[in-house]
């Protein structure tokens, strides 16, 4: 049986090969977009799901894994923001406040069809930012693909003040402290 990374994210691969096991990574190709009404929760559990069953259809005899993530202010869920004025708008709006980011996690067994899906929470505290140093940690960061407009794992730790989870991992897009104990769940341990 192999294992399969239901993403073409640089950053979950990188995270993934900390666990020193062989794996090959597919582009899910999902809808991503929210449902009227769905908390953040819910929404990363259905996608992380959703990713593993797409590639999951393309692998047999494999372990799949599917994660999603997204932040949030409040109840406000923000997204990718794509480009430079959205990721300025969402870190005005993250200074001084706490983050919680939502990170859904599921691996598929395509040959049992056995699923574990959950999700894990991380919360970043921001410290007050003024609007040239957001506008600088943009130009130089340009984390347009990030959920939340920042990447912990560079420059943008400098934005915080505190973290607070389980699994600082989680942040970065692929809870591993969990994967580990889905993978025991499926016969395979790591170490």
């Amino acid at each position: 049986m192999h294992l399969v990374l239901a993403s073409t994210s640089p950053y979950r691969a990188a995270l993934l090969e900390k666990l020193a096991i062989p794996f090959a990574a597919d582009a899910p190709e999902t809808d991503e977009s929210q449902r009227d009404g769905e908390d953040a929760a819910s929404l990363v559990k259905r996608l992380s799901a959703a990713k593993a069953r797409a590639v999951g259809a393309r692998h047999p005899n494999a372990l799949v894994i599917g994660s999603d993530q997204v932040a949030t202010i409040g109840a406000q869920v923000l997204g990718k923001p794509g480009d430079r004025e959205r990721a300025i708008e969402q870190l005005c709006r993250a200074s001084g406040r706490a983050v919680v980011f939502y990170t859904g996690l599921c691996l598929l067994n395509t040959t049992t069809g056995h699923t574990q899906v959950d999700v894990e929470t991380f919360t970043v505290r921001f410290r007050e930012l003024g609007a040239d140093q957001i506008e600088r940690y943009v130009d130089l960061e340009q984390p347009f693909n990030c959920a939340g407009s920042f990447k912990s794992e560079g420059f943008g730790i400098t934005l915080f003040s505190a973290f607070e989870g389980r699994d600082p991992n989680s942040l970065v897009g692929l809870p591993l402290m969990r994967l580990v104990e889905m993978l025991a769940a499926e016969g395979i341990e790591i170490p």
